[in-house]
């Protein structure tokens, strides 16, 4: 699926998702991947059960206002314990599936949020 919503010029965001793959400014992605208005970086989990506190404690050093984590194609909660740098450091957080977690990043991309996408693909 194709998306498409105006966002802030040069800001990086989801262009598409699908099985197995996510797009940002339309490049494939096919491994996990954090994602802020200004970088795109590999993320170590390949699955939520992989999910741990060093792999979180590094987007909150950025001090984004809201981190969604999206857990691959279906919805699970992680491990609350993965969870505690953001908890910490009071940054909000939203867990949802991937797409979910695509379409909520651009829209508060669009509204001018401090927001990061870590996503399992």
């Amino acid at each position: 699926m194709k998306i498409e919503r105006e966002l802030p010029a040069g800001a990086n965001a989801f262009t598409g998702y699908g099985p197995g793959y996510v797009e940002v400014n339309k490049a494939r992605h096919e491994r996990s991947i954090v994602v802020s208005a200004a970088r795109v970086d590999e993320w170590a989990p390949r699955a939520l059960e992989a999910l741990a506190e060093e792999h979180l404690a590094a987007i909150a050093a950025a001090k984004p206002e809201v981190v969604l984590i999206g857990t691959g194609s279906t919805f699970s909660f992680p491990d609350p314990a993965a969870l505690a740098p953001l908890h910490r450091a009071r940054i909000g957080v939203e867990v949802m599936d991937t797409q979910a977690a695509c379409r909520t990043y651009n829209i508060l991309l669009a509204e001018g949020r401090n927001v990061v996408a870590a996503v399992i693909v």
